[in-house]
């Protein structure tokens, strides 16, 4: 999974924010900061709003560890240097903060929505994440104890709708596996429950259900052989998630996940 953010990456958020002429954050001496919970969740962002401090030479501790459940009022870093250094870094240290903590917390509560029902199907994200923060929001799916699924698109061949529609299921896995590398597996869409058996044997390892009823994704997964992974996708929220989980599918993916989940309420408190 991607490191930290890089002072590359770290410079271009605070350029954003700064922009061409920053008067506000011209304080003279040292201060101290807190960043503080506002809201209950799953922690997670803490590694690149540290990152932004660091940048800024001031120092800069967490004091809960990804993936750690908070209640309003707890703090989650502190951060002490020059009061220019910490203005200036403070709106983009939460920002990231925040989402990533909202993509955390939404990923804990529908992995907990799975576990009523199954303790080993997965709640995985996809690729619908933010340009330029993706490894932002895989980590913070990591946090709430999510799968990333693929991190790029080399990380596993895929075989989507347009893939067919160009060239066959059939053809679209040979032609694909031909090209991959022995350790890359392939997985195959489909939207019918019938194809997936079809998938299976055209060489698929993993068989997307998508956009299908938890009926229907019943269906297919019974319909595939042992050692072929079956994954459901496709407009599953949460209230949906313990129904699809009973389906026998081993995967279940949201891009819901990263696209459509809340900040979590931070707020950065200096002089305290």
């Amino acid at each position: 999974m991607p490191v930290r953010p890089t002072d590359r990456k770290v410079e271009d958020w605070l350029r954003e924010d700064v922009g061409h002429r920053d008067v506000t954050n011209h304080v003279p001496g040292e201060t101290t900061g807190r960043l503080v919970a506002k809201q209950s969740g799953v922690a997670a962002g803490l590694d690149a709003a540290s990152a932004v401090f660091d940048y800024l030479d001031a120092e800069c501790e967490t004091t809960v560890e990804a993936g750690d459940r908070i209640s309003p009022g707890d703090v989650l870093l502190e951060v002490e240097g020059p009061a220019e250094a910490v203005l200036r870094g403070e709106r983009v240290a939460v920002n990231v903060a925040g989402h990533a903590s909202g993509v955390a917390t939404a990923t804990r509560r529908a992995v907990e929505a799975a576990r009523e029902v199954s303790d080993d199907v997965a709640i995985a994200g996809t690729r619908k994440t933010t340009p330029g923060l993706r490894g932002v929001e895989k980590r913070a799916i990591a946090a709430g104890g999510g799968d990333t699924h693929r991190l790029t698109l080399s990380g596993m061949v895929m075989v989507k709708d347009n893939h067919v529609a160009e060239m066959g299921l059939e053809r679209a896995v040979r032609r694909f596996r031909e090209e991959k590398s022995f350790a890359t597996k392939i997985e195959v869409e489909v939207e019918r429950p019938r194809d997936a058996v079809r998938a299976a044997e055209a060489g698929a390892d993993v068989v997307l259900l998508d956009n299908m009823t938890p009926d229907e994704v019943r269906e297919g997964v019974e319909t595939l052989p042992d050692g072929v992974l079956a994954e459901a996708s496709g407009g599953i929220d949460r209230s949906d998630i313990p129904e699809y989980a009973a389906t026998g599918v081993d995967v279940i993916s949201m891009g819901s996940l990263t696209h459509s989940a809340d900040s979590l309420d931070l707020s950065f408190r200096t002089g305290e």
